[in-house]
């Protein structure tokens, strides 16, 4: 045992407590890189989209890696303000609102789905699926941008991702006593208001996602 522990007992638990949550951080990072990659596939599936595939580098930096994903849903997001605009200026008002509203009826999906042929070239059901749904959860998308660039202005924005599996000690080097407590505990506390943040957005993103593929997938 480091002498600083005997002087500072509280620095063993506040190392294994900030070890699980950069694992829990770096779990959340690699399930919404692969949840991105699922939403890329749809847009460039049903949308005729180009959309690159992004992969999570554990060579690479926290913040890095948080410019790539929020980098890849800003064009998303992009994209998905102009179909919106496209669909809001040749629609009807009301069924711009069933649009947004994810409220559409079978007929209403139909008329959707030939403006939407008309203006950009693509049909079926399953583009007026996808259409409403970029519409209606496009924040969203702004919800995951703004929680990764909380994460990639933090104290662990420079950590590369790998080693957040790792020791504390190759977060933090070889800071000993009320020097490694303090570093300890506010990154303890960063943490906490990330995560708090992160935890919810990341289940509501991936959940959402997974709920379009599955309509779509029920409409072919």
């Amino acid at each position: 045992m480091p002498w600083s522990d005997i002087f500072y007992p509280g620095n063993p638990e506040r190392r294994e407590r900030l070890i699980r949550k950069s694992q829990e951080l770096r779990e959340l990072m690699k399930n919404n890189f692969r949840a991105t990659n699922q939403l890329i596939e749809t847009l460039n599936k049903y949308l005729g989209s180009s959309f690159g595939l992004i992969a999570l580098n554990e060579k690479a930096t926290v913040k890095e890696n948080c410019d790539v994903i929020i980098e890849r849903i800003r064009e998303i997001q992009a994209e998905v303000q102009k179909i919106d605009l496209q669909m809001k200026k040749q629609l009807e008002p009301t069924l711009y609102v069933k649009l947004k509203n994810m409220s559409l009826s079978v007929r209403d999906y139909r008329r959707v789905s030939s403006v939407f042929t008309a203006v950009c070239g693509l049909a079926g059901s399953a583009v007026a699926i996808a259409v409403g749904w970029l519409i209606k959860n496009a924040y969203i998308l702004t919800n995951m941008t703004v929680t990764f660039g909380l994460i990639a202005t933090g104290i662990m924005a420079t950590v590369v991702v790998g080693v957040l599996f790792m020791g504390v000690d190759m977060l933090f080097g070889a800071i000993l006593g009320n020097i490694e407590r303090n570093q300890l505990e506010r990154a303890l506390e960063e943490y906490d208001r990330a995560l708090e943040q992160f935890r919810p957005a990341s289940e509501k993103y991936q959940d959402s996602i997974t709920y379009v593929r599955v309509k779509l997938e029920m409409s072919q």
